[in-house]
This record gives structure tokens, C-alpha cells and sequence, in this order.
């Protein structure tokens, strides 16, 4: 019986024994637990609380309170709002900007010290080599002529004292920007920036010291300590220093007496403040360089001038200009330099992923082409010559060449030919004969593109020619991406929509008024309609009837059922209506800020439509004109029922704000060639028909109006943006436009073509035809 007993253990051994150290290390784990769970029930948490006592003084009271409360601390407890009934409800009003807000300032703010007989020179070059690297640039002076530089703000203090002129320039900066800048520079006409190492220095600085940095100069018979910054090497002051300074400055300017203005700054901090300059801090080093006279910057070699921010004396306007020329070319080389090091370290790490160098996108450092994922993604090519493109705006296979994009096609072949002569000489020299093909494309990930086939002469070092055709690939990259600065618009303005109604029209007025009522007058929108009734000579004559009587009697109702309400309507007479004779006549009679919708009668304009016209039309800047959704004829396109089973063809887009719910719908298109709808200001169309009238007169202006819209009149005779974009809110019946032959010819081929699209689709139209062809067949 031994024996089996003792070959039960040995298995029982041979399965534990993987389990073993496992077993170890539970049983050690727990026992030196239960060992530390009796260590602090025996000593308790007083030694802790005397250890932290000892500490000293009575802020260890709060930390012993801390340690026995601790879990009260970390418990989230739920605060309920209340509002005392018995004080008066106060609203919140909050600011336009969450910058503000949020108590946000901006890093520099530069201020030039100027005078009268400098102000249109030195001043004016500072201005243009300066001011569009900072987000704002003053200039101060004593007294400044009737009529100041165009884009440059200059304020005058009155007194060309030195002394006087320092006081009141720090004074006006702590009053008017103390609150939104960090860092004041202050400097003078006769002194050169380099703007982005000005810049850079600002940002590499805490903003939460007394800081006054520049060029440090000692003052006569004074101590090393007492310094100040030299004035023509500009100097930075930091927000709290200014804040600090700002109820000394009467007095410094009464009992300080200097003749230069540094000299009196310097001393008043020194006295007041006990402030001194000081051109090296946190390791950041002011640096300036001293131009002799007759120096000839393009010669200067020196580390001082190649690493200056600020360079003086700059005697004229037109060594400023030098000296912006020079720096800009350095910096131009410093990033080259930089972009083909990051490159060889992009090159060098590609080699070690797993693709190699199969892995680099060309050029190397910027985003790989865009990869479509199906064939509706794929990016298309647009072919050009010299003379020609064959992608052209309005449709047509071929148009000429012109504009921005003949410059920018000619830019791209000197381009290449420029990098192909450096490429290859001094062995072969290319001369451009003409360009065969061209291809471009505008990647969104990359920039444009352009493949272009060139045919070159290479001519030898010994002089030998011959004609070579090269295909060259080329990338404008995208540059770094810019907000532009809008005008502020609101939501809160009224709208004043326009309706011109023909005769012929006159039958879909009601429908057009009961839509308006439902969502504008029904919601009390912000909003009027006047009505434009245009007869005809041979219209609401006497004893004839009126056309419009219908019309009327259904803005009467309106009025009757939404007190309040008043719908003007104006009757005019023309034979051959134009859309600018029209709005002339509704011009007139209203404000010069009024916003101007300009509609059809088969328009629905609702509430969102109605918030995009006053959102993207803005006073003096940008008039709006949104291509509406048009639906096709029911008779060829009819209406379709919900989505059915998969494998079903495809079919026409429907309508974008329709309700998917409905059960059919029919579908359409976004009318490109419709431009009756528009949304502008009355300051903007007066200014526009104003320069029309200026530069057409007599004859030539009735004939231009005949064949105009007011888009024409925006687009051809005024300064604004024109923004047209597609708007889902507008979908209109189908309807067949009455093109007049008084209209010129290309407002003629827009309406033909607009009545001959807006038919069906593609496939509605053939299986039209082919129905057809089959029924004539049989």
C-alpha cells in the first residue's frame, strides 16, 4: 500500500510544482500586508499629524485639518443655483470676442516716435517694411501736417518737446492699449526692424516681470547701475512696468530736464522706479548694430549686422529699403537652409520604416497626393497651352487664355526653366522655344500642381545646340493658411425683400404670399416685402382690367390676418422691364443701410435663408447672390418614392431641403445660370449704378441696362467681393422662364440655357428620347 501512495504524492508533486512559485509569492504578498494593516492600527495617524506640526508655525494647522479630511475634500458636492427674488434680475452681457473674455492679450505692440518733416518719408518706409508683421503699429509725433499718409495711424500730441512728446506717447499707451498688449517697443523713424527676430525675441520673454530692455548706454558722471536704453536702437517695456511707471510721469516731467527723450525715460525709472536697462535677460541678448555713414549695406559681412534686430542711424528712405532687402534675402537663405536640413532628416528616416524609400512623397516634406477612394474623388487635370485653356468657367471647350491665369502659367514655365539651368550648369544651358502641353490640378492636401512638356534648345559649353522636349512636374505648395479680417455682422438686421411681379406672373403671386406669410410673417421674422408691379403699356388702362387686382386683394388679406403687417407694394410701367431699371425705382424710396433681398415669385425665401443674406452680405465689403435649387419638369422627371431595394439604378438629386419623410419627391438641380436672386445694401448698389452711370453715358448707358442684372452691376461696376454659393433653402418649381429677345446676348443664352437644363437629367432625357424614337418607329 506504501508504494502507491508514495507514487500518488510524487505525481500530486510533479503538477504543483509550475504552481509553486506562484503560490510563493500570493502567500508572501498577503502576510506582508496583514503585517502593515496592524502596524498603522497600532500607531495610529497622531505621529503623522505631529510630524507635519513640526513643520513650524501656524500654516501647519490647515495641512493637519487636510490629512484628517482628506476624503471631504475630493467629495464633488452640487452646488443649486438660486437667485434672490427680492433683488432685480441683472443680464449677462457677454462680449463679441471670447478673447476678450477670457482676458487675452496680444504679444507687441510697436509705437515709432516721428516728426512733421519726417513723418511722409522715413516714416512712411518704416511703415512699409514693418507694419505687416505686427498686429499694431503707431506713430507718435509733436505736430504732423492736414493730411496723413494713407494706412498709417499717427497721433498728435501738439508739442514737438522732447520730453513733453515721451510722456504723453507712453502716456496715450497705457491708457488706450495698456489692457491688451504685453509688450510695448518703442522706437524711431531713422531706425531699421527686423521684424520677425523683434518678434521672436517678444515671445521667448516672460510677461510677468518689470522688464526695460535695448541697447544699454550710461549716463554722464553716473554709476554703472544707472543706465538707460539708447533710443535709436529701440527698447522693449513690459505691461507691468508701464502699469508701474504710469503715475510718475507728471511728475518725472516736471523736475527731469533732458533734451533727449531715452535720456528722460531712462532717468525716470531710475528715479522712480529704481528700474534700470539692461540688454541681456533669460538668456536672451538685445542686439543692435551702429551703421557708419556712406556704409554700403550688400557690403556689410560683420556677426553684429547678420544677427541685429534693429540697425541705426538710417538717414533716408531709401537705405531703409536696402536694408529691408538685404535682411529679407537672409532670412529667405536661413529657411532654405533649414528646409533642406529637415529634408535630409526626413530622407534619412523614411530609410528606416518599413515602405524605405518608396515611403518619400515628392517634394520631400510636404503631404503625398491625395488619394481618391472612389471615382467621384478623383482629382482632374485641366489641359492649357500658351494661348488657350481648355477649362473654361462657363462651359465652353476652349477660352483664352488671360488674367491671373496666363501670369500664373508663365510664372510656372520660368519657374521650371530656372531650376532646370541651375540644375545643370555650367554644362547646359536651356533656352525655352514653347511650351507643347500643360496640365494642372489644385490638390486641397498639397497645393496646384503642374506637368508641363516643354521644348527646350540646351546649348553646350562649347556651343553646341540642340532641341530637347522635357516633361517637368512642379508644386505651388500651399503657404501657411491666413484668417482674413471680415467686418462684423449680426443676425439682428432687418431684411427688405423685393419682389418684381410681370403680368404674366401675376397668377403665381397668391402662392408666393401665403409662403411668405408661413414662414416669415408667421415666425415674426425680421423682415418687410414690397411688391414691384410692372404692366405694360396696354395694362390697367382705363376701362381695361387690372392684372393685379388679385395680387392685391391677397396682400390686403395678409395685412387683415397679421395686424401689424403692412405689405407696400409700387406699380410701375414698362414695356421691356430690366432688373436694374426696376431697382432703381425700389432704391429710391428707402435708406441707404437697408439690405436688399431681391427675389422671384417662384422663390420660398425661409427663416435660415433669410439669416445666410444677412450673414454673408456686409456693408461695404461683399454683396451675396445664391444659386437656388431648381426642380425638373414632372413630366420627365417624375416624382420618385423612398429609397427601395438595393441594386436599384441611380437617380436624380433630390431636392436639398426637402423632407426626406414626405414619401416622394421630385428631383433637380443647383441653377448655375439663374442669377435673380440677391442680397445686398443700398450704400453698395447707389455706389455701384453710380460708377456705371460715370462710365457709360446717354445712348451707351440705356442700351448697357437692357442687357444687365444686377449681379452684372456688381460684378462689372463695384469694388465688393460677389460671394455666390449654393443655397439648399431655395428650391423652386419647375417653371419655364420667359427669355425676352431685348436682352443681350448672353442673358438671352443664360435663360435658354437654364430653361433647356432645368428640363431633367441626363437619364430622364434619354429614356425621353428613346421612348420616342419607339413610338415614331411603330
Amino acid at each position: 500500500m506504501a508504494v502507491p501512495t508514495t507514487m500518488r504524492l510524487n505525481s500530486l508533486l510533479a503538477l504543483l510544482r509550475p504552481a509553486l512559485p506562484l503560490i510563493l509569492g500570493l502567500s508572501l504578498g498577503c502576510s506582508l500586508s496583514l503585517l502593515r494593516v496592524s502596524w498603522v492600527q497600532g500607531e495610529g495617524e497622531d505621529p503623522c499629524v505631529e510630524a507635519v506640526g513640526d513643520l513650524g508655525g501656524p500654516q501647519n494647522l490647515d495641512s493637519r485639518i487636510r490629512l484628517d479630511h482628506s476624503d471631504e475634500d475630493f467629495k464633488p458636492r452640487i452646488v443649486p443655483y438660486y437667485r434672490d427674488p427680492n433683488k432685480p434680475y441683472k443680464k449677462v452681457l457677454r462680449t463679441r470676442y471670447i478673447q476678450t473674455e477670457l482676458g487675452s492679450r496680444e504679444r507687441l505692440l510697436v509705437a515709432v516716435l516721428t516728426s512733421r518733416a519726417t513723418l511722409s518719408t522715413l516714416a512712411v518706409a518704416v511703415n512699409r517694411t514693418v507694419a505687416h508683421h505686427f498686429p499694431r503699429l503707431l506713430y507718435f509725433t509733436g505736430q504732423r501736417g492736414p493730411r496723413a499718409p494713407a494706412g498709417m495711424q499717427v497721433v498728435s500730441h501738439g508739442d514737438e518737446r522732447p520730453a513733453w512728446l515721451m510722456s504723453e506717447t507712453l502716456r496715450h499707451l497705457h491708457t488706450h492699449f495698456g489692457a491688451d498688449y504685453d509688450w510695448f517697443f518703442i522706437m524711431q523713424d531713422d531706425t531699421y526692424v527686423q521684424a520677425p527676430r523683434l518678434a521672436a525675441l517678444a515671445g521667448h520673454l516672460s510677461i510677468n516681470q518689470d522688464l526695460y530692455l535695448g541697447r544699454a548706454e550710461e549716463f554722464i558722471g553716473a554709476g554703472e547701475q544707472a543706465r538707460y536704453c539708447h533710443g535709436g536702437f529701440g527698447y522693449l517695456l513690459s505691461r507691468s512696468l508701464l502699469l508701474r511707471l504710469r503715475p510718475y510721469l507728471d511728475g518725472c516731467r516736471g523736475d527731469i530736464l533732458s533734451a533727449r527723450p531715452d535720456e528722460w525715460l531712462g532717468r525716470c525709472l531710475i528715479d522712480s522706479l529704481g528700474i534700470g536697462c539692461v540688454s541681456q535677460h533669460q538668456g536672451q541678448q538685445y542686439r543692435s548694430f551702429e551703421l557708419a555713414k556712406n556704409r554700403d549695406p550688400e557690403k556689410e559681412e560683420s556677426s553684429a549686422f547678420l544677427s541685429a534686430f534693429t540697425v541705426h542711424p538710417v538717414p533716408e528712405g531709401g537705405l531703409m529699403y536696402r536694408l529691408h532687402q538685404r535682411f529679407s534675402a537672409l532670412e529667405l537663405e536661413r529657411a532654405y537652409n533649414e528646409i533642406e536640413q529637415l529634408q535630409a532628416q526626413i530622407r534619412n528616416l523614411t530609410m528606416l520604416t518599413p515602405e524605405g524609400e518608396a515611403g518619400l512623397s515628392w517634394p520631400i516634406g510636404l503631404p503625398a497626393p491625395f488619394t481618391p477612394h472612389s471615382r467621384f474623388e478623383v482629382l482632374g487635370w485641366d489641359y492649357f497651352t500658351e494661348q488657350h485653356t481648355f477649362s473654361c468657367a462657363d462651359g465652353a471647350p476652349k477660352c483664352p487664355l488671360q488674367g491671373a491665369s496666363k501670369a500664373d502659367v508663365g510664372d510656372a514655365v520660368e519657374t521650371a526653366l530656372e531650376q532646370l539651368n541651375r540644375r545643370y550648369q555650367p554644362r547646359l544651358r536651356f533656352q525655352k522655344q514653347r511650351l507643347l502641353n500643360g496640365y494642372r490640378r489644385f490638390d486641397p492636401a498639397r497645393g496646384m500642381e503642374y506637368t508641363l512638356d516643354l521644348l527646350l534648345e540646351a546649348v553646350t559649353q562649347r556651343g553646341h545646340r540642340r532641341a530637347l522636349a522635357l516633361r517637368v512636374s512642379l508644386l505651388r505648395p500651399l503657404s501657411r493658411v491666413e484668417i482674413l479680417p471680415m467686418p462684423y455682422v449680426t443676425e439682428a438686421t432687418r431684411v427688405q425683400l423685393v419682389l418684381p411681379l410681370l403680368v404674366a406672373e401675376a397668377a403665381a403671386a397668391p402662392a408666393f404670399l401665403e409662403a411668405f406669410a408661413a414662414s416669415v410673417l408667421e415666425p415674426r421674422e425680421h423682415a418687410l416685402l414690397t411688391l414691384l408691379l410692372v404692366y405694360g403699356h396696354r395694362d390697367g388702362g382705363r376701362g381695361a382690367p387690372d392684372p393685379f387686382l388679385g395680387v392685391k386683394a391677397a396682400a390686403a388679406e395678409l395685412e387683415r390676418r397679421y395686424p401689424g403687417t403692412r405689405l407696400a407694394w409700387l406699380a410701375v410701367r414698362a414695356e421691356a422691364p430690366s432688373q436694374v431699371r426696376l431697382m432703381d425705382v425700389v432704391s429710391k424710396k428707402h435708406p441707404v443701410d437697408t439690405l436688399f433681398f431681391l427675389t422671384t415669385v417662384w422663390t420660398r425665401p425661409g427663416p435660415e435663408v433669410l439669416n445666410r443674406c444677412r450673414m454673408n452680405a456686409i456693408s461695404g465689403w461683399q454683396a451675396f447672390f445664391p444659386v437656388h435649387f431648381q426642380e425638373f419638369n414632372p413630366t420627365l422627371s417624375p416624382p420618385r418614392s423612398p429609397p427601395g431595394p438595393l441594386g436599384a439604378g441611380p437617380d436624380p438629386p433630390s431636392p436639398p431641403g426637402g423632407d426626406p419623410s414626405r414619401g416622394a419627391s421630385v428631383g433637380g438641380r443647383f441653377d448655375r445660370q439663374a442669377s435673380a436672386e440677391g442680397c445686398f445694401y443700398n450704400a453698395d448698389y447707389l455706389a455701384a449704378r453710380a460708377r456705371l452711370a460715370g462710365e457709360l453715358a446717354g445712348q451707351e448707358e440705356e442700351e448697357a441696362l437692357e442687357g444687365l442684372e444686377v449681379m452684372d452691376v456688381f460684378l462689372r461696376f463695384s469694388g465688393l467681393h460677389l460671394f455666390r454659393a449654393v443655397e439648399p433653402g431655395l428650391v423652386q418649381k419647375f417653371s419655364v422662364r420667359d427669355c425676352s429677345p431685348r436682352l443681350s446676348e448672353e442673358l438671352y443664352h443664360r435663360c435658354r440655357l437654364s430653361n433647356l437644363e432645368g428640363l431633367g437629367g441626363r437619364a430622364q432625357l434619354a429614356m425621353a428620347l428613346f421612348e420616342q424614337e419607339q413610338a415614331n418607329s411603330t
